[in-house]
């Protein structure tokens, strides 16, 4: 049995443990955010096409880069993920991980403490734990873009900065960048997002009838 990566590239900072007071730095960075993630919190369920790409810095050949579908209940926190190297499924209680290369799915139970960050808040978690400031407005192609910075108050964290941009028509998230201490960049672009989408029964259940073989390790 080997290691669950819980959720891979895409969500590793999103298990880095907030602590600290909130602090507001920016209050029209507090209002850009607060405008997302009213966006996001007005929908039963969303779903997006991401691309998670790590590099040593924005010219640098991309060390890693994996693409996948994330769909998420914000009410229920519920929510399933899927990329070519495991999924991860949570009826919001239970987060079912399947390993795609060994066959094997890893059960554990979900983390609902207030400092832990999860899919479901994703749009959220700056609430608690970080300070953050508005940055000079950026495009993508001909997409207008609001740029804010955060920074962890815990200063053990392993990261020193998120840069989150968002779309300034839409309002929704465009892609969010890690900078790691060790001098690795995390970028994670959304793409094709969806309000509403129509979600199949058992969605957010592992379906064991559809894993022919897999061993099922319990870890709770």
């Amino acid at each position: 049995m080997r290691e669950a990566k819980r959720f891979g590239l895409f969500i590793l900072f999103l298990f880095v443990a907030v602590t600290g007071v909130y602090a507001q730095t920016d209050a029209a960075a507090k209002t850009l955010l607060d405008k997302m993630s009213n966006t996001y919190k007005g929908y039963k369920a969303v779903q997006a096409n991401f691309t998670v790409t790590a590099r040593q810095s924005p010219q640098a050949a991309a060390d890693y880069s994996e693409s996948g579908v994330i769909l998420i209940q914000p009410s229920s926190g519920k929510y399933h993920i899927t990329m070519d190297s495991q999924e991860l499924i949570s009826d919001g209680k239970t987060l079912w991980t399947v390993l795609k290369d060994v066959n094997e799915v890893q059960v554990t139970d979900v983390d609902n403490s207030a400092t832990a960050i999860s899919p479901v808040n994703i749009f959220s978690f700056y609430s608690s734990g970080y300070k953050y400031v508005s940055s000079a407005d950026e495009r993508a192609g001909n997409t207008a873009l609001h740029v804010i910075e955060l920074s962890p108050e815990n200063t053990q964290s392993p990261y020193y900065k998120i840069k989150l941009r968002i779309n300034q028509s839409t309002n929704l998230l465009h892609d969010v960048t890690v900078f790691d201490k060790n001098g690795m960049r995390y970028t994670y672009a959304i793409k094709g997002t969806k309000a509403n989408p129509a979600v199949p029964a058992g969605q957010f259940t592992f379906q064991q009838s559809q894993y022919p073989g897999v061993e099922i390790v319990d870890l709770r």
